[in-house]
């Protein structure tokens, strides 16, 4: 799409008076003087989160075990009952989505369920650019199979670090490839892939593939009846905001409901039969038959609470604020800082970028301690990237327009020389 922004607080103004979604950002404890840009790691708490949350509360305080009995069983079915609330944001049938584990943990389940090697047909194609943990627990996976990683681990490297080929992707589909992991979207230059071509041209070689929606989630719409991949997962901390380190997602095609999982557990057996404690599995024919263990009650009713406003809102809605408000983000940057060594890192096109923007400095990691002592909270990722993601359900186009202009004011000043090198725990 083609936007005409003009400078000016006055114009931001305007924008945030036309903006459908805005009654949406009081749902949210937003700080009052705090430019909140790093919901693409931690999505700020929302008041439906935390009402649900003191609900389940007080669900236990009243009636303990019985929890597992209230509501129709709800809360013993909580995978399920929230999967199926998050599936309309993939477009997938409600029984393909569980909600479950990290999703490392979800990442390993994956593999364990579709990484069956032979002689010919042992690799397993990821690429250079993708969030580490994917690749942790791929080499783990062909360890575990007796191979090692140099081996049996194929990578598509990027040629530029900051973008990924799909025909490279394409090219590396050999016949020797039994599995393909990658991301939805790239964590650092907001790369967004063609994941039903991608999808397709495996499919066509008779490879599973499996994708990491955690930085696209929330934010981009998938429609996986197009898509049509074998499993995929995702966090729900980042723009879902489901609260820190909450409970993951898993979607398995309907079509590998008759697999056994690769990492089963009392909760994937049917739900008929769990309490009768066999010691012979009876698979769930869904994907709560990839359940492990029991529901985190308390972290996952903030997931619960927090679909509210999407389902209110919509994908569409989001979707459509959300490159808008990028959009105007890069227009702020292209006028006002690029003169001053800032440059623009991920794809400027409407359909290849998600939700956030990559802002690359040479002096990125101080600059984001400056932006914090104004109440800009940025994210920063190495080496050179400040990632800010305006929220399209709390961050307005007033609070983009605050940040250039702080930016651009500590920027001339020089102001992030004050602030060492010298990296954090948590960066």
């Amino acid at each position: 799409m083609e936007y005409q922004f003009h400078p000016g607080m006055d114009y931001a103004k305007e924008l945030d008076k036309q903006d459908p979604l805005r009654e949406i950002r009081h749902r949210f404890y937003v700080k009052e003087n705090e430019i909140y840009m790093d919901g693409n790691s931690l999505g700020l708490c929302s008041k439906d989160a935390e009402k649900a949350v003191l609900k389940a509360l007080d669900v236990w305080k009243e009636h303990g075990i019985g929890i597992w009995n209230v509501e129709d069983s709800k809360y013993f079915l909580y995978p399920s009952y929230i999967g199926k609330r998050m599936a309309s944001l993939i477009h997938a049938e409600p029984d393909e989505v569980t909600i479950t584990n990290s999703v490392t943990i979800n990442i390993h389940q994956g593999i364990s369920t579709f990484y069956k090697p032979t002689k010919d047909r042992y690799k397993i194609l990821v690429d250079n650019l993708n969030f580490p943990t994917d690749r942790y627990a791929v080499d783990s996976q062909v360890r575990l199979h007796g191979y090692e990683p140099a081996d049996a681990v194929k990578v598509v490297e990027s040629q530029d670090g900051r973008m990924l080929s799909e025909d490279a992707i394409i090219d590396a589909m050999t016949k020797d490839v039994a599995l393909i992991v990658l991301p939805s979207l790239l964590y650092r230059s907001a790369q967004l892939l063609d994941m039903e071509r991608i999808t397709a041209e495996a499919h066509k070689r008779d490879i599973i593939i499996g994708w990491d929606l955690c930085h696209s989630i929330g934010a981009v719409y998938h429609d996986f009846q197009k898509i049509d991949p074998d499993f995929a997962v995702w966090c729900n901390y980042k723009y879902i905001s489901g609260g820190p380190g909450t409970t993951a997602g898993l979607y398995i095609n309907k079509k590998h409901f008759d697999k056994n999982p690769g990492l089963a557990g009392w909760h994937g057996n049917v739900k008929a039969t769990q309490f009768q404690l066999k010691h012979q599995y009876e698979h769930s024919n869904d994907a709560d038959g990839w359940l492990t263990g029991t529901p985190p009650i308390l972290s996952m009713a903030a997931i619960d609470g927090v679909l509210d406003i999407y389902e209110e809102v919509g994908m569409d809605k989001i979707r459509e604020k959300s490159l808008k408000l990028t959009a105007y983000l890069m227009y702020l940057i292209d006028e006002r800082l690029v003169k001053l060594g800032y440059r623009i890192g991920n794809p400027r096109e409407d359909m290849k970028r998600g939700g956030h923007v990559s802002l690359e400095h040479d002096e990125a990691y101080r600059i984001c301690q400056a932006l914090k002592k104004h109440g800009v909270i940025p994210d920063f990722r190495e080496p050179n990237v400040v990632r800010l993601a305006p929220v399209a359900l709390y961050v307005s186009y007033e609070d983009i327009h605050r940040f250039a202009d702080i930016l651009e004011e500590l920027t001339i000043n020089k102001e992030y020389e004050q602030f060492s090198n010298t990296r954090s725990l948590v960066v």
